[in-house]
């Protein structure tokens, strides 16, 4: 049986973790769509920063998932 406390706190660490990812993706998206509507040219450069820049933003959900399995089944 999982304690409570902990199952709050893995369910916090998770939500917590994944808004600021989820805002920061959407930004990005939306700014790169913005340059290469501006300029066209360089959509392939633009392309390439935005895909590197999201999956480091991803990466922080990725470490708050980490986090919240270790609180259910280590800590638990």
């Amino acid at each position: 049986m999982i304690n409570p406390d902990i199952a709050l706190a893995a369910t916090l660490a998770i939500a917590v973790g994944s808004i600021a990812p989820a805002i920061s993706i959407g930004l990005i998206g939306s700014k790169a769509s913005e340059a290469i509507g501006r300029n066209p040219d360089a959509a392939s450069k633009i392309q390439t920063s935005m895909i590197l820049a999201i999956a480091f933003a991803e990466a922080i959900a990725i470490y708050a998932l980490v986090i919240s399995l270790i609180l259910i089944f280590v800590v638990a």
